[in-house]
């Protein structure tokens, strides 16, 4: 449901969606609309709904995305049958979406689906965007996906900071699952923000918080405890692929999971360089681990999605 506006521009809405879709913000300015992130595909109309109604009759004329993992651009190709929204993207992911090439983009490595849509622009790091009538710097902001941006309105005071910084965390910092660099990279994103003067973040998940300085310490704390054994890591990120693939299909066969887990490709080299364990044992071990944290409850032969 949309946040109440009291932190924001009246030009300015917040969706806040549950952890299968990330959360989208609506610009509506005097001569245009424009929306950040677009959900998961499978909330795809949900999102469109929720859009109608904000919008009551204009159109959606742009559409960016703060990076491209599924939950983030899911929604793209809807909204783009829909309303025929000029689409940008971050520079570094054109020619995979020119090419619609899933395995350089993170659909077919990580088992998500997210339907073919197209761009008409890119957006840089550095580069200065207008929306509704406010001035938006896109920072580069990697570590979590090497190819992300935040955008950061100097005159209001806000962060959108997709999955760079939550209000407990931030997102699976994934180029270190397949031998890349990502935590010297999240530290970096994290020591930028903390040098912008910044009133309210907006995180790619979660609720908008006002308490920068606390969440950047709690990310720092938790970038070091992940920094100081990779193991932690890799662990961290197949609880999530799990827990992501149960919020999409929110009951999964218990005998079904190690299958489930080899088919990602970014699960098989995790393993291979971190886990170095039985596709069956980890399934086991993921299992205990999110119904211990109330994150799933198993009936029968089945593990069922819980909060």
């Amino acid at each position: 449901m949309p946040r109440s506006p009291a932190l924001f521009p009246d030009a300015m809405q917040v969706f806040e969606r549950g952890w299968l879709s990330s959360n989208n913000i609506l610009f509506q300015g005097r001569d245009d609309t424009a929306l950040i992130d677009s959900g998961y595909v499978t909330h795809a109309p949900q999102t469109l709904a929720l859009l109608r109604h904000s919008l009551d009759g204009r159109p959606l004329d742009r559409l960016l995305n703060t990076h491209l993992h599924s939950d983030h651009c899911g929604g793209n190709a809807l909204l783009q049958e829909e309303y025929g929204c000029h689409t940008a993207i971050p520079v570094s992911e054109a020619d995979k979406v020119r090419a619609w090439d899933v395995d350089a983009l993170s659909f077919q490595a990580t088992g998500q689906q997210c339907p073919r849509f197209g761009f008409d622009a890119t957006v840089s790091p550095g580069d200065t965007l207008t929306l509704a009538g406010m001035r938006w710097q896109a920072l580069g902001a990697p570590g979590h996906d090497p190819h992300s941006l935040i955008f950061y309105c100097a005159d209001e005071g806000i962060l959108i900071s997709a999955d760079a910084l939550w209000e407990n965390g931030f997102g699976v910092i994934f180029p270190e699952l397949d031998g890349g660099s990502g935590f010297a990279e999240a530290r970096a994103t994290l020591d930028l923000i903390a040098g912008l003067d910044v009133r309210v973040v907006i995180p790619g998940h979660g609720r908008p918080f006002t308490d920068a300085a606390g969440a950047l310490q709690r990310a720092w704390s938790r970038l070091d405890y992940l920094a100081s054994d990779p193991v932690r890591n890799a662990q961290n990120a197949v609880k999530v692929l799990l827990k992501f693939l149960l919020l999409e299909r929110q009951r999964i066969a218990l005998a079904a999971i190690p299958a489930l887990l080899r088919g990602m490709p970014i699960f098989e080299e995790a393993n291979r360089r971190f886990l170095r364990q039985e596709a069956a044992a980890l399934a086991e071990w993921a299992v205990s681990q999110l119904v211990r944290a109330a994150a799933a409850r198993v009936e029968g032969e089945y593990l069922l999605n819980e909060g």
